[in-house]
């Protein structure tokens, strides 16, 4: 999440979190440090011409700091559940997500007023049949932050995704502020586009609780405002840094 790890608390060794929200923090972690960050899990639900499609995600990622301005990512789902409804259906899918390979590159320290980054990733099709993705995705992003006091941040994120022919952009901007000693908050809003489907817009907002130097909790709330956007997003998550 951009502009919400600058209005941490400062633990010199760990650099901060990718979630909660869209984007990840634009910061690598040191070289052999590990991070894992695991969803609690995450909802979403969409709506479209009568039927409803609603999915529960236990969405992981370990992150591993390989040295310079690189970070080594592996993602995936242990656990997919997905209930779909509408005129003379009702039916449950569930199974092991695909497997997601990322590569970060941030050349900025954690303590730099403005820092940014470049994620690129694909997701394969290895999970369970009834619930894994069609085609290869590949993804690519861009985040920055821009600390602007000691309590506040902003950022932006950029993303292309592809899917077979299908082309996804979200561009999105947010704002970070220090709640309490070991609080923060932000809001977010997104503005997406997708191949042969249109323009949509969603805004959302989530807080995130350091209860020490190596764990984090957060939770966060993500809804469609207009257009063609996932109607609502709703996610807990605990991340627990491994470094030295």
């Amino acid at each position: 999440m951009a502009g919400l790890f600058g209005t941490s608390p400062a633990w010199a060794d760990n650099p901060g979190y990718d979630r909660p929200g869209l984007g990840f923090t634009p910061v690598v972690l040191s070289a052999g440090d590990i991070t894992l960050e695991q969803g609690l899990p995450t909802w979403t639900r969409d709506q479209d011409k009568g039927s409803v499609q609603s999915q529960y995600t236990t969405d992981s990622l370990l992150r591993l700091g390989i040295g310079g301005p690189f970070e080594a990512q592996l993602g995936t789902s242990p656990f997919n559940a997905e209930h779909a409804t509408g005129p003379g259906v009702d039916s449950w899918s569930h199974g092991r997500g695909d497997t997601v390979l990322a590569l970060k590159f941030a050349p900025c320290k954690a303590d730099a007023a403005l820092t940014w980054g470049l994620l690129g990733s694909v997701e394969l099709t290895d999970g369970s049949p009834a619930v894994r993705n069609d085609h290869k995705t590949t993804l690519l992003g861009a985040d920055v932050n821009w600390q602007l006091s000691e309590y506040d941040g902003v950022g932006g994120y950029l993303e292309r995704t592809r899917n077979d022919h299908d082309y996804r952009t979200t561009t999105a901007l947010n704002e970070s502020h220090l709640l309490g000693k070991a609080v923060v908050g932000y809001v977010e809003l997104a503005e997406l586009h997708e191949t042969g489907v249109g323009n949509g817009t969603e805004a959302g907002a989530g807080v995130a609780w350091l209860v020490n130097r190596r764990v984090q909790l957060d939770g966060g709330l993500r809804g469609r405002i207009a257009g063609h956007a996932q109607q609502w997003m709703v996610s807990l998550g605990v991340s627990v840094f491994l470094g030295r």
